[in-house]
């Protein structure tokens, strides 16, 4: 969609050096899911947070095999990057599809599955999450569409495995 191209080079006219190396930090919390992955297992260490961590990680699994197993590899959709080459890249060039967006994905099934049983942690990494969504246009690797799906899915899995949690508690 042509609006989405003019969002990403809007976006590319925000450009300076510090800018530029906060969002590279930013985005790279997010890769593989790596920073989300090590704080659920930490909420999984206490007892006391253990059930907050493991929503986290079942809410990650699912939104994983949804996002990156299934519907990357089904809409096998190019990345931003890959169709105007003559935007410079901050980061490696992803191998993967587009859509939608592995980091929002990830993010916000984790931050989200976080908030809905602390919010003193949640909010945020509710934030977090949403900066790492916003980073991965600012860099040019994905479209507004590809986030925002992204931010859909892994709200979607963190409520719906959240429910199941609280279901499985009342029996």
């Amino acid at each position: 969609m042509p609006w989405e191209f003019d969002f990403l080079y809007a976006l590319q006219g925000i450009h300076g050096p510090v800018l530029d190396q906060l969002m590279v930090f930013i985005s790279t919390l997010g890769n593989a899911g790596i920073f989300w992955i090590i704080l659920s297992l930490i909420f999984c260490i206490p007892k006391k947070t253990r059930k907050t961590g493991l929503q986290m990680v079942v809410t990650m699994a699912i939104a994983f095999i949804i996002a990156n197993l299934i519907l990357k590899n089904l809409v096998a959709r190019d990345r931003p990057c890959w169709i105007d080459k003559s935007v410079s890249l901050l980061i490696p060039d992803p191998k993967d599809f587009s859509f939608p967006s592995g980091h929002s994905v990830n993010g916000f099934a984790a931050s989200v599955a976080l908030l809905l049983n602390d919010k003193r942690f949640g909010i945020p990494a509710v934030i977090l999450a949403a900066v790492i969504a916003f980073s991965r246009m600012y860099l040019f690797v994905h479209f507004p569409t590809d986030v925002f799906t992204g931010i859909v899915i892994g709200t979607a899995c963190a409520i719906l495995v959240h429910r199941g949690f609280r279901r499985r508690e009342k029996v």
